[in-house]
């Protein structure tokens, strides 16, 4: 078989009952935390231009606009719910990706779910169909996909999101594996628009384009059954050629992939790679008692290739400020947090950050891979002290996960930042029961 059709056979074939209760509630819990983050990105600039280029579409009824009054076509829900789920940078990783899968699954599920009707307990196995495909495929390409400047969350995640919506839909082999080709026809993203409006764009879009793919294969739209391995084919422009198929052959083996490489929730609302800096910076400022002008500057050294997302040094607005190590440093030296405010224009601004912006300094170890990852926090004092952390296990982590009541306490935050309240272990427990409604789970907090 090709690629696409090893991906069309796996999604068809896949069996709802292999799912165990753990990993029923990994799918629960990266629900509730999707969702929270992109009820609390519904006022960001971005997702305000996003829900305006939906009022130019017209009209539909077929899914929610997550937080918001009105509904949409699922396409451009999907796009929409995208959007705000992704510009805030709050959205869950997993590391054979590089990236955020969630974000590239919930909003075209969820869309696709309330418009076919389909029940928490069909959510739950497209999920996993989705996430499996995107990790084993991540694994062959992602190192250099990513090199290659591609958005990975976009490009790779696009293919994951075509199987899940298929197995959602109930397609069969071929027509999923004719999805998939079309799904590659609409893979795209930049890194280069990290920090800007784009970033997120590329998630919604890839979200409605698997959608869009989906129901044009259900409605008998053909493509290439060599899409992903031809010689101008996926694996060849993303990638280096690499064998997809013998990537692809493990697809469904146990442990499945949400539990073997599992999700790493963020506890800080800006790009992953800055998250080991932040718990070591943040333990070394409260163990110490210091603050921003305690310290003359600060040296970072991390796992290779661990700072390539940070490519804003000198950040001037606070989605620039998503993707600077500086300001990240700096803003947890003189906040003693990094919450969801300071990511507002006016805080990167801040006369105090911008002056100390020029003495963070980070370098990445060479290496050929990423893992394992560490990060190493030096703080030079203005009273000639060296205090230094090391940080490998990463709280968040698939290692080292948060606990539900941190998992819910976030989400309430995300409600709260836009001033909704919810019931998040009632919502946790609705999107844990295979039996219950989709509606029933946005309706706490809409």
């Amino acid at each position: 078989m090709t690629p696409s059709e090893r991906i069309g056979a796996f999604s068809a074939a896949f069996n709802p009952e292999v799912l165990t209760p753990a990993l029923r509630q990994a799918c629960a819990r990266s629900l509730l935390d999707t969702y929270a983050v992109g009820v609390a990105g519904k006022n960001e600039p971005a997702s305000s231009r996003a829900m305006a280029y939906l009022a130019t579409l017209g009209t539909g009824d077929e899914a929610s606009l997550w937080g918001c009054p009105g509904r949409a076509t699922a396409e451009a829900a999907a796009f929409y719910n995208g959007v705000a789920a992704h510009v805030l940078d709050y959205d869950d990783v997993t590391s054979p990706l590089r990236g955020h899968p969630s974000v590239v699954l919930w909003p075209a599920l969820i869309a696709l779910a309330e418009a076919e009707g389909a029940g928490m307990g069909r959510l739950q196995s497209a999920y996993a169909v989705g996430f499996e495909v995107m990790c084993k495929l991540a694994k062959a390409v992602a190192v250099d996909a990513y090199a290659k400047g591609w958005h990975v969350t976009a490009s790779i995640g696009i293919i994951g999101t075509v199987a899940a919506c298929a197995h959602l839909l109930r397609l069969d082999a071929e027509k999923t594996a004719h999805a998939v080709g079309m799904a590659v026809a609409q893979a795209a993203g930049t890194r280069a628009n990290f920090g800007s409006d784009a970033k997120s764009f590329q998630a919604g879009h890839a979200n409605a384009a698997a959608i869009r793919a989906a129901r044009l294969a259900r409605a008998g739209f053909t493509s290439s059954p060599d899409a992903m391995d031809a010689q101008q084919g996926y694996a060849a422009l993303y990638g280096q050629g690499q064998d997809l198929s013998a990537a692809l052959a493990t697809l469904g083996q146990a442990p499945l992939e949400l539990i073997s490489s599992g999700l790493e929730v963020k506890k800080y609302p800006l790009c992953y790679a800055t998250h080991r800096v932040l718990d070591g910076l943040l333990d070394l400022r409260a163990e110490h008692g210091i603050a921003l002008a305690d310290v003359e500057r600060v040296e970072i050294e991390t796992s290779p290739g661990a700072l390539v997302p940070l490519i804003h040094h000198r950040p001037a607005t606070g989605l620039q400020g998503k993707f600077s190590l500086e300001y990240a440093v700096a803003a947890a030296l003189l906040d003693g947090h990094v919450g969801l405010a300071a990511f507002t224009d006016e805080s990167v601004q801040r006369p105090a950050i911008q002056a100390f912006l020029p003495f963070v300094q980070g370098r990445s170890t060479q290496g050929d891979s990423i893992l394992p990852r560490w990060a190493l926090v030096r703080l030079y004092t203005r009273d000639g002290q060296c205090i230094e952390r090391k940080v490998d296990a990463l709280r968040g982590s698939a290692i080292l996960p948060l606990t539900d009541d941190e998992l819910m306490a976030k989400a309430t935050d995300c409600y709260g930042w836009v001033g909704l309240q919810a019931d998040t272990g009632a919502q946790l427990a609705i999107a844990s029961d295979p039996k219950a409604r989709i509606e029933d789970f946005l309706s706490i907090a809409r």
